[in-house]
């Protein structure tokens, strides 16, 4: 891993967009849009407040100026599904019953101020237009097994009341337990069998009986049998991923992203069918986002979403934006399902990326990484990712990876300073946040 060289500062100086407070800020980003479908967003850690503003800011734009026809996420979906009934009209009353469903750690990843202000503007937004223009907002992930296999019986049984109890026979192989890792520990050792099979005959049922359920209902009934079909392949794919977590021959990473891009791809079909343009921003993690094959996760035969958009519907179709920090604080927990805190991130390493944009002295800028800036961070770097956990007693084992930067993403976001990400409900054990190692001498 190289350390920063004068001629690289010098390239990056010259080619970089420095951020101040406007919306003009964003014009680069969205001139490198064109008409490509995808537009991904990341983030280097799942609690800093400007990934999230900045993410929202752009995306109003997308949305307003290329018509952008929705939004998914890193998050369960059906829990970002009761967000998307409520952006339709369709839903809660008020926006904070609309977050009602996000209660598994990390809460804080959607239940935010920064979401909270995005999906209320959104509410707003489609209550001004026609419902064929309405943008909805969707997600991606696969943790919801006990949920989704719950919202496909609902479904059916208001449709479909024989069928309802078919799938309430079929998913009671996934009963007495209620926690999926449990169920995934049994299942994968035998002390129950595996409900693959059944899960994928609900799929399969539902998917065959379609036609009759949608049969002159309309786009209400189209959109909510989306919603059924997508929780059953929640199921399909959460059982799995869930038994290989203990199996040790399937790559849980894998299955993840493949479901991810699974369900973009499927949630573009299904506005396309509507007469919409398809188009859809996409907020996650960078590890998530950027091009796997660009990093180390390739050397583990790791693939994620920005691979495999990148693959499936071609680079062209794609735009994959990073966003970096070089110290301030993080919203993330000391442990798994431990609370959230507002921890101090430390300054980059030197031979990170981060620390080579710090040294640029320019603060806060967007970086589009082509001609001289993307041969000039080709070469491998540590770039640094902080999840919903963040150690930095083992920093560098946690929290580091070797990436080329410039065959990872198309652009890259870059901010010295950041600031943690404000949770709805403030406790006690983020209200009192870490202070630097320097405080309260500043040296």
């Amino acid at each position: 891993m190289s350390v920063p060289h004068a001629p690289v500062v010098e390239t990056i100086r010259r080619n970089a967009h420095l951020l101040g407070s406007g919306t003009n800020d964003y014009d680069p980003l969205l001139g490198m849009v064109g008409q490509r479908p995808f537009v991904l967003l990341g983030e280097a850690t799942h609690g800093t407040h400007e990934f999230y503003a900045i993410r929202a800011e752009i995306t109003r734009r997308l949305i307003d100026e290329l018509g952008f026809d929705a939004v998914a996420v890193e998050a369960d979906w059906p829990d970002a599904y009761r967000l998307n009934r409520y952006v339709q009209g369709t839903g809660d009353a008020h926006v904070d019953d609309a977050f009602a469903d996000f209660q598994r750690f990390p809460d804080w990843m959607w239940r935010n101020r920064v979401a909270r202000g995005f999906i209320a503007w959104l509410h707003a937004r489609n209550a001004g237009v026609a419902a064929a223009s309405r943008v909805g907002f969707y997600g991606l992930d696969l943790y919801s097994l006990y949920r989704s296999a719950g919202a496909v019986i609902t479904y059916l049984e208001g449709i479909d009341p024989e069928q309802a109890a078919e799938a309430r026979r079929l998913f009671a192989c996934l009963d007495h337990v209620r926690d999926p890792q449990e169920y995934g520990y049994e299942a994968a050792t035998g002390v129950r069998a595996a409900c693959r099979d059944a899960a994928a005959k609900v799929l399969l049922d539902l998917v065959r009986n379609a036609p009759d359920y949608l049969a002159g209902d309309g786009q209400a009934a189209l959109d909510e049998q989306f919603f059924a079909e997508r929780n059953a392949y929640v199921v399909l794919n959460a059982e799995r991923y869930y038994r290989g977590m203990f199996g040790g021959r399937t790559s849980t990473w894998n299955l993840r992203d493949g479901h991810m891009v699974n369900t973009l791809l499927a949630l573009r079909q299904h506005l396309r069918h509507q007469g919409r343009q398809g188009r859809i921003v996409v907020w996650a993690h960078n590890s998530h986002l950027g091009d796997a094959r660009a990093t180390q996760m390739s050397e583990r035969g790791e693939q994620n979403v920005g691979q495999l958009l990148r693959e499936q519907v071609g680079a062209t179709n794609t735009l994959l934006v990073g966003f970096t920090t070089y110290t301030g604080h993080v919203t993330a927990a000391r442990d798994w399902d431990a609370p959230a805190e507002r921890r101090w991130i430390r300054p980059a390493l030197k031979e990170s990326c981060e620390h080579l944009f710090y040294s640029t002295g320019l603060d806060r800028f967007f970086l589009p990484l082509h001609d001289g800036a993307a041969r000039s961070l080709a070469e491998p770097r540590l770039e640094r990712a902080i999840g919903v956990v963040y150690r930095p007693d083992t920093e560098l084992a946690s929290h580091y990876f070797g990436a080329s930067l410039s065959a990872q993403f198309d652009a890259v976001f870059h901010l010295d300073e950041t600031t943690a990400v404000e949770p709805l409900e403030i406790a006690e054990h983020w209200r009192a946040h870490e202070p630097p190692d320097t405080y309260p001498s500043g040296l």
